[in-house]
């Protein structure tokens, strides 16, 4: 029996699914699951479907969706399977609506064992003898055999031609790791025994990692990497020729990626034979362009460096609420802590939330290095953001250490060296190097011009007043909705959070004002488009509605990506009153001069908030605005003209203006 064994029962199987429209079919499958007792909330599941349907479609091409998630609604791991005559679009890369639809619902917490079954069964999607038996089958019985190992269809015929002995190693990932990374790793392999050719596949996904042997990496004529994260370890595959695509290319078109390893290592004539370099340049996706790498090299530091400003704001704030803000003149815990003295556990929340500050600049500089040039550019990076942090270049001398570093070291790496030089070129000579030259520039060159930089936006921030701290409030807001998680929305982010580390103990204090600006401007959005859904209702489908459910747990918590499906369906009127809604809650928390020293949070760090009843009403205020904007705009649209007699499509849906 397989391990997919108990994902599915025959009451889980739909085999005549009649909604065309998405949502609606995976209502009906997903009211299967509730029956079942697999799933205790039919809506709070819905909109964790709905969620991860907006980061990427789910649509594989040949037939086949996999809408899936994790959530805490899900008792156990479970497939509800739905056939559907005229299919159902899931946006697949062909264009071809799903015939066969896969809801794979993972818990919250899966475990290992968890995960390997939803891995197993995606691996199996990509098999045409179990897909064509699926289509096949007279009965749920047949299905739910089928799918849980009980009944396997014969096997289908390789067709291999002579692949002249190559052999390859290859890499997959996704961002959920539960299903394109296994459907990747598997199209990848079944290619490889048409082309004749031998291919190991690392899949770094939830179900864990089995890293490839160093031998096996060594003997490979190729590397193909087919990810939509990072992939771990790369300098493991130096000197291999390398295929570097997203995971779905490997899922729909393996057979072209196989074809290009080997027109590869026919072109550079290396391979297994070569001997591995000890370091490895990580290549960018053919076409990227240089402005997606940079905003690829912030976003990757950014997201390294937000737990530390989330543990560390927090404790601070924390310790603020509990011995006021006097307890930043506190001496050290260290030979002083009294465990029955609330001032004590006061002072060892700010001390420790302080040194988790000290870690910020480095880090955002040492993974911005890392995004570059990989593992060999992080002692650069991390030491020219330290330097950073000595001269008072703060997090902007953070952004500039890490890009000297990464492309410096990407420099260095490339450089043609002795083979006797080579071993000891990623533990000696690029750190001693790149550590020293990145030093030289931050103390004497770049640090003092961007220190003074630093000192002069942190005076003009505390001294904000009147007028100009709203104009910089409405400015923050619109950068906070206009991309929704995006580049801008980062940038506004990262200089609050930067603001946040150097700002006074005062409650009253500029920067203070800027980080509570920023979070309310970017809680609008998402509130906005859920009071939107519920004060016009007609005015979207049903899975928008569904959506707006999860927008205002999303909006409250200061997740502004909760509006990102209402701005995908409709982008030229969610967009413009996302910015108008978080410019008016931005703009009016500057005006009345509510704090916030949390970094993170939504209406959660409420105590912590200065002049919270104000505060509440600025967010109120720009829910209000982006809900009003948003039905004018979308109320304006005009109704669909009447098909013609005869024409298969009639009714009264709306459509862009």
């Amino acid at each position: 029996m397989s391990d997919t064994s108990g994902l599915i029962t025959p009451a889980l199987v739909d085999l005549h699914l009649a909604p065309e429209d998405r949502s609606e079919a995976l209502r009906a499958l997903a009211q299967r699951l509730v029956a079942e007792g697999r799933v205790t909330d039919l809506d709070g599941f819905l909109a964790d479907v709905a969620a991860r349907e907006a980061q990427a479609p789910t649509g594989m091409g040949d037939g086949i969706g996999i809408p899936h998630c994790r959530s805490p609604h899900v008792t156990q791991p479970s497939l509800a399977f739905g056939r559907s005559a005229r299919g159902v679009d899931f946006d697949a890369p062909d264009g071809r609506p799903a015939d066969l639809i896969f809801l794979i619902a993972a818990p919250a917490g899966a475990d290992d064992t968890h995960l390997q079954i939803l891995a197993a069964l995606a691996r199996r999607l990509m098999d045409p003898a179990f897909t064509g038996a699926l289509r096949d089958a007279e009965s749920p019985n047949a299905v739910a055999a089928r799918i849980n190992g009980e009944e396997e269809p014969a096997a289908a015929p390789e067709t291999a031609t002579p692949g002249g002995g190559l052999r390859l190693v290859a890499v997959t990932s996704c961002p959920t790791g539960i299903a394109h990374t296994y459907m990747a790793a598997k199209a990848l392999e079944l290619a490889a025994a048409r082309a004749g050719a031998q291919i190991q596949v690392e899949t770094q996904g939830s179900a864990g990692t089995t890293p490839l042997a160093p031998e096996t990496i060594a003997a490979a004529d190729a590397v193909i990497f087919a990810h939509d994260v990072e992939v771990r370890d790369r300098a493991r595959f130096a000197g291999k020729p390398t295929v570097d695509v997203g995971v779905k290319a490997a899922v729909n078109r393996a057979d072209d990626l196989i074809s290009r390893a080997a027109r590869l290592v026919t072109e550079t004539g290396s391979g297994a034979r070569a001997a591995a370099a000890p370091v490895a340049a990580p290549s960018a996706p053919a076409g990227e362009h240089w402005a997606q790498r940079l905003r690829t090299y912030l976003m990757t530091g950014v997201s390294y460096m937000i737990p530390f400003v989330a543990a560390g704001g927090l404790l601070i704030a924390l310790a603020f609420a509990i011995g006021g803000y006097q307890i930043a003149s506190a001496p050290s815990v260290l030979g002083h802590f009294e465990w029955t003295s609330s001032h004590s556990w006061a002072a060892m929340l700010f001390q420790t939330g302080k040194a988790s500050f000290g870690f910020l600049v480095p880090i955002l500089s040492g993974y911005i290095a890392w995004a570059i040039a990989d593992r060999a550019a992080l002692a650069a990076g991390i030491a020219g953001g330290a330097v950073s942090v000595a001269v008072g270049a703060g997090f902007l001398g953070g952004i500039v250490s890490g890009l000297i570093a990464g492309f410096l070291v990407l420099w260095m790496i490339r450089w043609n060296v002795p083979q006797a030089i080579k071993g000891i070129m990623p533990v000696v000579v690029i750190p001693l190097l790149s550590v020293g030259v990145v030093g030289f520039l931050m103390f004497v060159v770049a640090g003092s011009p961007i220190a003074s930089a630093m000192h002069g936006l942190t005076d003009w921030l505390n001294g904000l007043s009147g007028s100009n701290a709203i104009l910089l409030g409405i400015l923050l807001g619109a950068m906070m909705a206009f991309d929704m998680g995006g580049p801008l929305n980062k940038v506004a982010y990262t200089f609050a959070a930067g603001a946040l580390t150097a700002a006074g103990t005062t409650p009253d204090s500029g920067s203070l004002k800027v980080m509570a600006a920023v979070m309310a401007a970017g809680m609008t959005p998402p509130l906005g488009m859920a009071l939107a859904t519920v004060v016009r209702r007609g005015l979207f489908t049903a899975e928008e509605r569904e959506n707006g459910k999860a927008a205002w747990v999303l909006g409250a918590s200061f997740i502004t990506e909760g509006a990102i499906p209402f701005a995908a369906a409709d982008p030229l009127r969610v967009i413009p009153a996302n910015i108008v809604g978080s410019m008016t809650a931005g703009g009016l928390v500057m005006a009345f001069g509510s704090t916030l020293r949390a970094p993170h949070g939504g209406i959660w760090v409420l105590p912590l908030i200065g002049s919270p009843l104000l505060y509440l009403l600025a967010v109120a205020a720009g829910t209000a605005v982006t809900m009003a904007v948003v039905v004018v705009l979308k109320g304006m649209r005009k109704p669909a003209a009447p098909a013609a007699p005869g024409s298969p499509v009639a009714g009264p849906e709306l459509v862009a203006a």
